[in-house]
């Protein structure tokens, strides 16, 4: 959803405060979509999703992970790899 807001991450707080695009990344990471729940750049975590890998999608799901990470969501190990630290859950 354009303009969505995404709450900074206290304990308590459940991925279905999300928005539902946030809440898909959220289960891709933590393992809901059949993946194994391990850190993932944003070509990966695209694919985790049903996207096609090309840049215009990478660069989207990258710009709402980093949103994700800022906001105490997702963990970024390294620039461009995400993950779910423990405890966030990912279903919704």
């Amino acid at each position: 959803m354009p303009g969505s807001v995404v709450p900074h991450w206290e304990e308590g707080l459940a991925p279905a405060v999300l928005a539902p695009d946030y809440q898909r990344i959220m289960a891709v990471l933590a393992g809901g979509n059949g993946m194994r729940g391990e850190a993932m750049d944003c070509r990966q975590l695209a694919g985790g999703l049903g996207l096609e890998p090309v840049p215009a999608k990478v660069e989207g799901v990258r710009s709402k992970a980093k949103r994700l990470a800022a906001r105490g969501w997702l963990a970024e190990e390294r620039p461009g790899l995400f993950s779910v630290p423990v405890g966030r859950g990912g279903g919704s």
